[in-house]
């Protein structure tokens, strides 16, 4: 079996344990082209047997997503399922957050969360992270080609964005936080596309399996 598989991640399960899912049924060598926060749904490209060698070519590929946050909260993960670090009352209009959302196009410089999968000195930072180590992730530049305000109802904003490879969406949530002054945690993301293949081409991982 040599094969791309299309998964439409269910949230919950890290990529890690799709892989092996998918191993364990097929009995292949398998590996994922892209981590996919367990928070996250969508798009999870599988590589299976000699496929597995092309696995960094699809890491190269530009990525789309929705992703839904709350204003006035900021956490460790800078996702809900993280630790609360603050919280802010102060509300936030529409034209504000249209405002500093403007100032995020094309190249920019990105920091990757605290709790990611980015290798620090041979070690995940979230392995660093939840042992209590103060870890300092250097920036990356990264590239923003389109990003749009699809819904806003205070304290909840849906964002569709279209970005590079290497992107972290939720510290794009956590740095549009910060300019508003108020915070800002990602509640859900779905990655809907990767390069030209297409959430919709996907299959679930529960029909995969059976």
């Amino acid at each position: 079996m040599n094969s791309i598989l299309l998964v439409d991640k269910p949230k919950g399960l890290t990529s890690s344990r799709v892989v092996e899912l998918i191993k364990r049924k097929f009995k292949v060598k398998t590996g994922h082209t892209g981590t996919l926060d367990p928070l996250a749904t969508g798009l999870l490209i599988v590589l299976t047997g000699r496929r597995t060698k092309e696995a960094s070519s699809f890491l190269r590929l530009d990525k789309a997503y929705e992703v839904k946050a709350i204003l006035g909260l900021e956490t460790d993960t800078f996702d809900s399922e993280g630790k609360v670090l603050w919280q802010s009352d102060k509300e936030v209009t529409r034209e504000e957050l249209e405002k500093v959302l403007s100032e995020f196009h094309g190249d920019i410089w990105q920091v990757p969360p605290p709790f990611s999968a980015k290798k620090l000195e041979g070690q995940k930072a979230y392995q660093l992270a939840r042992k209590g180590v103060s870890v300092d992730i250097p920036p990356k530049k990264v590239s923003i080609y389109s990003l749009e305000l699809e819904e806003f109802q205070f304290p909840y904003f849906t964002l569709t964005c279209h970005v590079s490879s290497g992107f972290y969406v939720r510290s794009l949530a956590h740095d549009i936080g910060e300019k508003l002054g108020v915070g800002a945690t990602v509640v859900e993301v779905r990655r809907t596309r990767v390069g030209h293949y297409q959430v919709e081409q996907s299959k679930s991982l529960e029909e995969i399996l059976s």
